[in-house]
């Protein structure tokens, strides 16, 4: 049961991901279309600024799963080195379980909102400011998927317990390891020893046989 639902989240915060790349392309574009519209041919468009911010608050909320799914979100890694290593997983308990209630939140709240402004209509367009708004409780609902499928991953050993590698240690990744003194490249030159040394001597300086 447990494998089934790990594999259902993963296909859920997959496509949370990969709509929620489609939506920052989509408004990064109609932004640059905004501003060619506006600055370039001085007729400003009436629709793609409302567009291209609906397409950004729905890459947030979407993108949001992911972030919770690989424990991107931001962290008080002091409280990690802290607690004892038994008792990280209560603490990744109390987090998720924060988590779970602030999503729960919103997935409820951001449900009644959607319901209550169906009738508005989007400025420029007529299209329903529902459609925007709806970025709230679907984003919440995948980020809720994404906590319970990594807790469970956490409590089941499946994953390490505790916020992300690359947020927790960074100071590791920069330190550079000092080899020994007995292993050290010897880079000092060696003192010219006069009696040996292979330098050929001045002509004038040079003596000859006599027969």
């Amino acid at each position: 049961m447990l494998e089934l639902f790990l594999r259902i989240e993963r296909f859920t915060s997959r496509i949370a991901l990969v709509a929620a790349v489609l939506m920052l392309i989509v408004s990064v574009t109609l932004g640059f279309y905004q501003v060619l519209t506006r600055f370039v041919f001085d007729a400003p468009s009436t629709w793609s600024e409302v567009m291209s911010r609906s397409a950004m608050i729905w890459c947030v909320f979407l993108g949001a799963a992911a972030s919770f799914r690989g424990g991107y979100m931001m962290a008080v890694e002091v409280i990690y080195k802290l607690v004892p290593v038994r008792a990280l997983v209560w603490l990744e308990l109390l987090v998720a379980l924060c988590c779970l209630l602030v999503l729960g939140i919103l997935v409820y709240f951001g449900t009644l909102m959607t319901i209550r402004v169906s009738a508005q209509m989007l400025s420029g367009m007529q299209i329903s400011i529902a459609w925007v708004y709806a970025a709230i409780p679907v984003g919440a609902a995948f980020s809720v998927l994404a906590v319970l499928a990594r807790i469970a991953s956490q409590v089941t050993r499946r994953e390490p317990i505790g916020p992300a590698e690359a947020e927790a240690l960074p100071e590791r990744k920069h330190d550079t390891p000092v080899a020994p003194a007995s292993q050290a490249p010897r880079h000092d030159t060696p003192p010219i020893n006069a009696k040996t040394s292979s330098a050929p001597a001045p002509t004038g300086l040079t003596g000859r046989s006599r027969s």
